[in-house]
């Protein structure tokens, strides 16, 4: 993936990013608390996957295929691989 793009599958890791998040940030009160959590609670929680996700995205955007941020894709010349 070229710098400032994003794949289809970088939407798709992103949407897991926020879910495993947004479950893991509600499973903490509910164990602590030993109840489940609250409707407001659960809003936090989902606010917090869509940030993680959000974050995730951006990362993706701003990094090459080599995965170096900031950073234009190498060129083809630039590429070394390695002679058996």
């Amino acid at each position: 993936m070229k710098l400032f793009q994003l794949a289809w599958d970088d939407l798709i890791k992103g949407i897991v990013v926020a879910a495993i998040t947004a479950f893991l940030t509600a499973l903490l009160p509910t164990i602590q608390a030993g109840r489940l959590p609250k409707l407001s609670e659960l809003g936090v929680c989902g606010i917090a996957g869509i940030t993680a996700g959000i974050a995730y995205l951006i990362k993706n955007f701003l990094t090459n295929s080599k995965d170096q941020m900031f950073k234009a894709e190498p060129n083809e010349t630039e590429v070394k691989t390695p002679t058996a």
